[in-house]
């Protein structure tokens, strides 16, 4: 791990001298927003407007997988998908300065949408369709896709090598992660030969913002190839039988748009416990970065832990019975 905090040397006058760079005179309004991955700050400009700055993590993404995000981003825009790509600036999406890397966005209000309501699911469904329908008609080279290994083997490998697993919940976490791993693995081969597209990759309600007209999907850094099916289960919530509604009223909407392989459901499970094994390893990556330790001091904790691996024994249980959202048709 690197003994310099991550952002040490991004101040505020870094940040505002970067902007300056390209055209964009700042006023000297500069909010931090919420973020962990990257530092995304809310700048107020001269003319009176404002623009939205994402720095990038050092060394998470190469320059051409923050680009092929970009690309991504701005086919979709092109086709009027309500997204927010980064703005072209000297013919540029992806800028430098004092070793930094950043990008500037067009600042998007909304509020955080009713997704109880099956009208605003199916009216999400329809853009979800719409985003994988560009999804589906080329790949990324650079960006990895999401599959067990980088989202289940890697993060348990990570954690197995440092010091945040207390020693007696130790040989516990190792024997729970690996036999859920084992229930995703038969999973993934029931599902079969399932087709991997771009995605969003992290659409879940913080990532949509909701207005008079709709939806608006933000922050495409996760934006992964794999199954279709990753974009729909993390904005389902309830019981079976609440998330079920919630399902079909997406994929009324979804299926305007694309089709959509009611195999992938066989996933959603194993997909949950993936995220949770890789959110784990996430703090645990970026431990070096004070932000992390302020945000997450119960991280390490013997409570944490067990609660992990409560959680884990009862995604085994869910992966091994009968698929939660499995078609009744």
């Amino acid at each position: 791990m690197s003994h310099v905090p991550v952002y040490a040397d991004l101040t505020p006058d870094c940040v505002l001298n970067a902007i300056d760079t390209l055209g964009q005179r700042c006023d000297g309004r500069l909010l931090q927003l919420n973020s962990f991955e990257n530092r995304v700050f809310l700048v107020g400009l001269e003319d009176g407007g404002s623009r939205v700055a994402k720095f990038y993590r050092p060394q998470r993404w190469s320059d051409a997988a923050i680009l092929e995000e970009h690309a991504f981003s701005l086919e979709l825009a092109a086709r009027e998908i309500p997204v927010v790509p980064p703005l072209v600036i000297a013919g540029a999406t992806l800028h430098h300065a004092s070793g930094h890397r950043f990008a500037l966005f067009e600042r998007q209000g909304g509020r955080t949408p009713e997704l109880e309501q099956p009208e605003v699911l199916e009216w999400v469904g329809r853009f979800l369709g719409r985003i994988h329908a560009v999804g589906a008609t080329a790949s990324y080279r650079a960006r990895p896709a999401l599959d067990i290994d980088s989202f289940g083997v890697e993060p348990r490998a990570l954690i197995a090598s440092g010091p945040w697993l207390p020693p007696e919940l130790r040989a516990s976490w190792l024997a729970v992660v690996d036999e859920a791993l084992d229930a995703v693995r038969e999973i993934w081969l029931r599902a079969g030969d399932l087709r991997r597209l771009r995605l969003h990759g992290d659409c879940h309600a913080g990532n949509l913002l909701w207005t008079d007209a709709g939806p608006h999907f933000v922050d495409f850094d996760d934006s992964r190839l794999g199954p279709a099916v990753q974009d729909l289960w993390m904005l389902l919530s309830g019981d079976a039988a609440q998330m079920r509604a919630q399902l079909e009223a997406l994929l009324r909407g979804y299926a305007m748009f694309h089709d959509f392989d009611r195999r992938e459901l066989l996933l959603v499970e194993a997909l949950r416990t993936l995220r949770l094994i890789h959110y784990s390893a996430w703090i645990a990556r970026r431990w070096d970065d004070p932000a992390f330790p302020a945000a997450f001091p119960w991280f390490g904790t013997d409570r944490y832990w067990q609660e992990r691996i409560l959680e884990l024994r009862e995604q085994i249980a869910l992966m091994q019975g009968a698929p939660l959202l499995a078609s009744r048709d």
